[in-house]
């Protein structure tokens, strides 16, 4: 059964950066980041097929990114130019089996991490 940490939350003033990791353990081709503020839906963020093809939410494009480092199972997002509104918990997910192109689509990925909270404040 494969389990997901996160870690690297905290907090970060506006246009400052933080990097998330999510350390695995078992296998997951697929990961992604999900992110969900107080009284919100969660959303997608980015998304990772093995450790080359990647999604982001348009709101994140040019200032995330989405990585793994193969050998240790780790998916990292990388959070520059942080604004308030990127305040939320952030969950790491990941499924071992995906068909057609990479998306942020929840109901696709099988397994959850606990969340980090990320707070960016002015």
């Amino acid at each position: 059964q494969v389990q997901l940490v996160e870690s690297g939350g905290g907090s970060a003033q506006a246009g400052g950066s933080l990097r998330l990791s999510c350390s695995a353990s078992g296998y997951t081709a697929y990961m992604a980041w999900f992110r969900q503020a107080p009284e919100t839906e969660r959303e997608g963020v980015a998304a990772l097929a093995g450790d080359k093809t990647s999604a982001y939410a348009d709101s994140v494009k040019g200032r995330f990114t989405i990585s793994k480092d193969i050998s240790k199972n780790t998916l990292y997002l990388q959070m520059n130019s942080l604004k308030l509104e990127d305040t939320g918990m952030y969950y790491c997910a990941g499924t071992k089996w995906w068909s057609g192109p990479l998306s942020l689509e929840e109901h696709r990925f099988n397994y959850w991490g606990q969340g980090t909270q990320v707070t960016v404040s002015s």
